[in-house]
């Protein structure tokens, strides 16, 4: 994870703070790096986890040797959960062998290894499934201020009319809150497109419901500028660092 930045701010800062809002890593994971001598100002290593940056100083983050915190992809299969199971149900994160990884991963998980699904995807819907022990990129696509797209084709059954579309792109309410408006828009036949910036849970299906009309398959297909493209279904892949950086803002 090697990386290098001026510090341009007005006030001197905490190291793991100014990393953490530079997208780099979380605070806790700047903590540990310091911890490993791997966190330099100006050539000189910092020892303490409370060192501050000043204005004008550069910090230099020093390659650990392999990557950083792992994040995979996945084309999630219906049948199994992406977060935590209940008896008898089969989380996602078990579809993450060795068999199944397309390309290059500097770890294949383990059961010990903490994947946090970033956004759900349940246990009835396919599709683009991010896996992450990534702080930072957990809250660019699923914190409280994230505006990142998620996109989806889904088939329905039920008569699809100009004034269903309308209303599902705005004017419903879940739970007696109003959905942030979405954009929704007919495919062909019995698929719609829907593009969301939230992520309630089985918000889609809901939306369907109260329109008149039932959910047969749903597929996510993009999160942000990250596309499925043609990854297989029930393969996974590694997360690439240009993609973490689109994602996370930084690119």
């Amino acid at each position: 994870m090697a990386w290098s930045g001026r510090y341009d701010g007005d006030e001197p800062q905490r190291v793991n703070k100014w990393l953490a809002q530079s997208g780099v890593c979380s605070r806790r994971e700047a903590e540990a790096l310091i911890a490993q001598g791997l966190v330099a100002i100006d050539g000189e290593t910092v020892a303490d986890a409370g060192r501050k940056i000043l204005p004008g100083q550069t910090l230099t983050l020093a390659d650990a040797g392999g990557a950083g915190p792992l994040s995979v992809v996945l084309h999630k299969p219906m049948g199994y959960v992406s977060a935590q199971p209940e008896a008898g149900q089969i989380p996602a994160v078990r579809l993450l062998t060795r068999e199944a990884l397309v390309g290059d991963s500097p770890q294949i998980p383990g059961r010990d290894t903490r994947l946090a699904p970033l956004g759900r995807l349940d246990m009835d819907s396919r599709g683009l499934l991010i896996l992450s022990e990534d702080g930072v990129l957990a809250k660019a696509i699923i914190g409280p201020e994230s505006d990142l797209e998620k996109e989806y084709l889904v088939k329905v059954t039920g008569k699809i009319t100009p004034e269903k579309i309308k209303l599902l792109c705005h004017g419903l309410k879940l739970d007696g809150r109003p959905l942030k408006p979405a954009r929704v828009s007919h495919v062909q036949g019995q698929e719609l497109r829907f593009i969301l910036k939230e992520g309630r849970n089985r918000q889609i299906r809901r939306m369907c419901e109260l329109v008149g009309m039932h959910v047969m398959d749903l597929v996510r297909i993009r999160i942000g500028g990250l596309v499925l493209g043609d990854l297989p279904e029930g393969r996974w892949r590694v997360l690439q660092p240009h993609e973490r950086a689109m994602l996370t803002g930084r690119a």
